[in-house]
């Protein structure tokens, strides 16, 4: 696995400027309670480069005339390790990880400041601001100490994430796999919860289900926070507390995906708590749908990231008007966008090592970015109706339906991913009913 990391280290250092040193800053890992510490979740910039799963390390990548990879990491400990595990160490740093040169953290400052010698551009990833207090002082740090007479080197500074991130866009074919395990372990999940959903089943029991369904397909762990939302908690679109029990009449809005190495799912469902949709709620949950299949359909290389939007308020937008929900003609509700007071959000996000996957949505010039074979993105159309919107029929209040599905474009179109996730409302009433 190595040389992947090692591929994809030279394919960022050939985008940068000649005599650039990048410093990668990993995560430390965080204390929970006292002496009880957080499960440890590597920073995705820095797994992604190196393949490195331990607290506390750092990479350089310098771009001279003979690239080189550093790596900061624990040293080996055995006292440490008979409690907390095994570590690579200074020697597995090099031996098994393919760097150039291994040192401690301790000494990372000593280390790095002579290599700055020569270095114009200083590219940084360090999300969470480890070093954000020294690193105008290290960009400076020879011209400030050197003699009066001797040339000065002015270092600039810039994000990682301005080149980086781009990279990370298009998935390579071995993430894809990665991407189709992790949809496929939450596949069963959403099915497990959804022949497990019936009144008077506690939120909390669900959520519990879906994390013990993914663990027998490999996954370590939810990709985020799983939303198991029945009734009015599904208007609040991040509900995490999943404590509510489930009462007859409800809709419930699950949003849970797993993680397989380091790779994320994220699937929406929305249905009845008693297995059977009312008038309204099919209603309503048709139309999400259809805006979600209208747009899925308009995926292939070349179309336009917004025009899934677009496509999405618009076909809500009209049905809303259908239904009464919406006044004016429907000229005047998509200029005025009066529908977004019941579809609230926007309706997708890349998806990969982050649920909300980084990368730019426009083009250098500001214009939505077209889409190209191996992204993969969610479409997630949603509509609410909150109970205090009084002005609404009482038979919609207190609902929210959003359908979300995993999207891989293709060379000649696309994929759903999640298609096996039920999703019409005849295959989700026959996977209740069973």
């Amino acid at each position: 696995m190595s040389a992947l990391y090692q591929q994809r280290r030279d394919e960022l250092l050939a985008l940068l400027p000649n005599n650039s040193l990048v410093i990668i800053s990993g995560y430390q890992q965080k204390v929970r309670s006292k002496n009880i510490k957080y499960h440890f979740r590597q920073d995705n910039d820095f797994l992604y480069l190196t393949g490195f799963d331990e607290p506390d390390a750092i990479a350089l990548l310098i771009k001279a005339d003979v690239n080189q990879y550093i790596l900061f990491c624990r040293p080996k400990d055995p006292a440490q390790e008979v409690s907390f595990g095994a570590r690579a160490g200074i020697e597995g740093a090099v031996e098994k990880h393919g760097a150039n040169k291994a040192y401690t953290p301790a000494e990372f400052e000593d280390t790095l400041l002579p290599l700055l010698q020569g270095i114009n551009t200083l590219y940084v990833g360090d999300e969470l601001g480890r070093f954000s207090s020294q690193l105008v002082g290290w960009a400076n740090h020879q011209r400030h100490h050197c003699s009066f007479d001797t040339p000065k080197q002015f270092t600039s500074i810039k994000p990682l994430a301005e080149v980086l991130h781009g990279m990370r866009v298009v998935k390579s074919v071995d993430e894809v796999k990665k991407v189709r395990a992790a949809v496929a372990a939450s596949t069963a999940g959403h099915k497990a919860v959804m022949q497990a959903c019936k009144p008077g089943v506690n939120e909390r029991e669900l959520s519990s289900l879906f994390d013990f369904t993914i663990a027998k397909f490999g996954c370590n762990d939810v990709a985020y926070p799983s939303i198991v939302a029945g009734g009015n908690n599904a208007c609040c679109l991040h509900y995490e507390e999943n404590c509510c029990e489930l009462a007859d009449g409800q809709m419930l809005l699950i949003d849970a995906g797993g993680e397989f190495e380091h790779y994320a799912a994220d699937i929406t469902r929305s249905y009845p708590v008693n297995g059977t949709f009312s008038k309204e709620q099919k209603a309503i949950y048709q139309l999400v749908l259809d805006a979600l299949d209208q747009a899925i359909a308009k995926v292939k290389p070349g179309a336009t990231w917004n025009s899934l939007y677009e496509t999405c308020m618009q076909v809500m937008a009209e049905g809303l008007k259908e239904l009464g929900l919406l006044s004016g003609s429907i000229e005047e509700i998509m200029a005025t966008e009066s529908y977004k007071r019941f579809t609230v959000h926007k309706t997708g996000h890349w998806l990969g090592m982050d649920v909300h996957d980084v990368g730019p949505y426009h083009d250098q010039d500001g214009n939505w970015r077209t889409l190209e074979a191996g992204m993969v993105f969610t479409i997630e159309p949603g509509i609410y109706f909150p109970k205090d919107a009084l002005d609404v029929s009482e038979a919609y209040r207190g609902m929210g339906i959003r359908i979300e599905d995993d999207i891989l474009v293709t060379a000649t179109g696309y994929e759903n991913l999640s298609i096996d996730v039920p999703r019409t409302i005849e295959e989700i009433e026959d996977c209740m009913g069973a």
